[in-house]
């Protein structure tokens, strides 16, 4: 399912003319103009510096939702986390049979501690 550009928007929050915008990208204002009127995408080599120059994501150039930053763990836990991550496959879930265990008793305890 194509979805339709809302780039007059974009680039009209983002404080930018549409000659602006065109240099920015190395296009003309030309095909600016002509993806803001007929709502049509860009091209795909032209979405990565359009979103860079308005400041915003490729998805959001889309029409799609901005994408959710998934928040990691810090501390020591986030970084015993980042080298888990970097452990072959078969070992990542022996971790998790033993993460998903502690936690499992832990939701056990709780209401009889609570």
């Amino acid at each position: 399912m194509a979805t339709k550009s809302n780039l007059r928007q974009l680039r009209e929050a983002s404080g930018l003319s549409v000659r602006e915008l065109a240099r920015q990208i190395g296009e003309s204002p030309t095909n600016v103009s002509y993806w803001e009127r007929s709502g049509q995408i860009p091209r795909s080599d032209v979405l990565a510096p359009l979103a860079k120059a308005l400041g915003i994501t490729v998805e959001e150039v889309l029409g799609e939702p901005k994408p959710r930053r998934n928040v990691a763990p810090g501390g020591r836990l986030g970084q015993v986390f980042q080298q888990v991550a970097k452990l072959p496959r078969r070992q990542q879930d022996k971790v998790l049979e033993v993460v998903n265990a502690l936690v499992a008793q832990h939701q056990k305890e709780k209401p009889a501690n609570g």
